[in-house]
């Protein structure tokens, strides 16, 4: 996992990890999800490692566009 640079200094999100096709991320909470091709889609999977790796707008980005869409809650 990589530490997420919450840019906007008000973020959810604490870290994320990403490979071809995938995204996980951890929030403040302690609660790891994954996001895949399946759930939420390629397109969002692919929106979210860009804001991930950019270090804003991916907590914004969940609430607004995936909310409960993701592939398996991992912790």
């Amino acid at each position: 996992m990589h530490r997420y640079a919450n840019r906007s200094g008000d973020s959810g999100v604490v870290a994320y990890g990403l490979g071809p096709g995938w995204i996980t991320v951890e929030f403040a909470e302690g609660h790891v999800y994954l996001y895949d091709q399946g759930k939420p889609g390629a397109a969002a999977v692919g929106e979210m490692q860009r804001l991930a790796q950019a270090g804003r707008g991916l907590s914004s980005y969940i609430s607004r566009a995936v909310r409960q869409n993701y592939a398996k809650r991992l912790r």
